[in-house]
């Protein structure tokens, strides 16, 4: 008798496939993930040819890359760059030329004021990763990661990978923080 009920209930009862409902473009935006504040501790490793590498990459980042310092990036980057962004040129010249097209020069910051959620070095390559701000096509504004690989080679940046797209307009990294 049981099972007669239990079969007519469950015969009679809607679909239990839960709907799946598109994304709204209603949603509210999400909320912008934390990112570590301690940069200290992500600069350090036991290993001090790895802690030099991501300094290297770190100060690159904050004096050439946000302060737009151009003049300063012999003294990271070597004169044979090899750049696998493809909308900046080869070299040295190349990656100075980049700068001084897409932002203005600053003051240095003592710290990396971009989100910086980590960044790792292994071997001869570093790579460090940020949160992104950015909109969609409602004006929402979403979060995604943009990260940079360099490969150090004699104490200096040598090689770079991102994942900028071909044709992709110039981005100045100072105007994607949280």
């Amino acid at each position: 008798m049981i099972s007669i009920l239990l079969a007519t209930a469950l015969a009679m009862a809607p679909d239990s496939t839960p709907a799946v409902a598109p994304p709204s473009s209603q949603e509210a935006p999400a909320a912008a993930p934390s990112v570590p504040t301690d940069h200290a501790a992500l600069l350090a490793s036991k290993d001090p040819k790895l802690a030099r590498n991501k300094r290297l990459v770190y100060d690159m980042y904050r004096i050439v890359l946000v302060a737009g310092q151009v003049d300063r990036a012999h003294e990271f980057i070597a004169k044979d760059y090899i750049q696998h962004n493809p909308n900046a040129a080869q070299g040295l010249t190349g990656v100075m030329d980049y700068v001084r097209s897409s932002r203005p020069q600053r003051p240095v910051e003592a710290k990396l004021s971009l989100p910086m959620v980590d960044i790792t070095a292994e071997r001869d390559k570093v790579v460090i990763a940020f949160v992104r701000p950015e909109k969609d096509a409602n004006g929402q504004t979403y979060y995604t990661t943009w990260f940079d690989m360099f490969r150090i080679e004699n104490g200096k940046i040598a090689e770079h990978w991102d994942p900028m797209l071909k044709g992709e307009p110039k981005v100045d990294p100072n105007q994607k923080k949280l």
